[in-house]
């Protein structure tokens, strides 16, 4: 399983490249090893896979239990969930913006993507006048 340049986290870079943005990749200054930092406005994106992430939690767990060796993959995932979570919450108190992205929303959508980092972008400069 690949951790970095992931299809979908190439096709995200590759939107926010056309748009004129500069990131960094795989930043290992942060904790959880962000796959997209904008230093600049300081948002961290994560691209995350729908099963190794938990997405429909609820409805995946009761499919993987009726799978081969679930115990493996159930702990696996709740593993992975729980280290987000920690990871973001520590990204948060140190003063970043998370986004995070389902793969197919990004490969089906990835103009909706750049948008919801647009407007993120937006507000923070809109928080900073206002400071």
């Amino acid at each position: 399983i690949k951790s970095k340049d992931t299809s979908i986290e190439l096709a995200l870079l590759k939107a926010l490249w056309k748009k004129w943005y500069r990131y960094r990749k795989n930043y290992k200054a942060l904790p959880g090893s962000p796959d997209i930092v904008l230093t600049k406005h300081r948002i961290v994106i994560f691209c995350d896979g729908e099963l190794f992430h938990g997405k429909n939690w609820e409805v995946m767990r009761p499919k993987l239990l009726k799978g081969n060796n679930p115990e493996y993959w159930v702990s696996k995932i709740e593993r992975n969930m729980k280290r987000d979570w920690e990871n973001e919450k520590t990204l948060l108190f140190l003063g970043w913006t998370v986004i995070r992205f389902w793969g197919n929303d990004i490969l089906k959508n990835p103009d909706g993507c750049i948008k919801v980092i647009e407007e993120t972008i937006l507000e923070g400069l809109t928080e900073s006048i206002l400071d």
